[in-house]
């Protein structure tokens, strides 16, 4: 379905899973947990893994809370892509890392669901990619005191719009942990 030519794979995309990130936020403990549990069907079926790690003034290199959670591992052999956007794709070497593996479809999990993961979900779908949200699997904190609904309005508002994505060519879609396929 993808527009990208000869890009037939798919790859897990793990972003922004960082102390400082995902501290407090709605329903943490079931999300990293739904994320393990698709890191290891992704290592399994030999499925690409992404991992995004984003920096900022309130979330600075190598402190703390700029660290991955540590329910969460990393392989040395799965790329770590640095950000300092919303948007996974800009200003990053993520393109590169999934041009090479011949990626066209992704599966998008983490945090924060009304930042990076909309910034980066409709990121890849302007690049041509398809991308699937999975819709336990990503978080957000409480920003309901600046006016925003509450967190977990925030992740099933954007599990139903996302749900119903399309571009020419490209397709959006939502999809349970239990559910997911890394076929196309």
């Amino acid at each position: 379905m993808t527009t990208l030519p000869n890009r037939p794979n798919t790859a897990l995309l793990v972003i922004d899973v960082q102390n400082g990130t995902v501290n407090g936020t709605h329903n943490r403990d079931t999300v990293i947990a739904n994320i393990n549990t698709l890191l290891h069907k992704a290592r399994a079926e030999q499925v690409p893994v992404v991992w995004v790690q984003h920096h900022d003034e309130n979330l600075p290199r190598d402190s703390d809370a700029w660290q991955h959670v540590p329910e969460l591992t990393r392989l040395d052999s799965e790329p770590l892509v640095h950000k300092g956007y919303f948007d996974s794709f800009e200003d990053t070497d993520l393109e590169s890392h999934l041009s090479a593996r011949g990626v066209g479809r992704l599966i998008v999990t983490g945090a924060q669901t009304d930042a990076c993961i909309r910034s980066t979900l409709h990121g890849a779908l302007v690049r041509g990619y398809d991308a699937t949200l999975v819709g336990d699997a990503h978080t957000t904190e409480d920003l309901s005191q600046w006016g925003a609904p509450a967190p977990d309005q925030v992740v099933a508002h954007t599990n139903m719009y996302w749900d119903w994505q399309t571009a020419p060519g490209r397709k959006g879609g939502t999809v349970a942990t239990k559910d997911i396929t890394f076929t196309a």
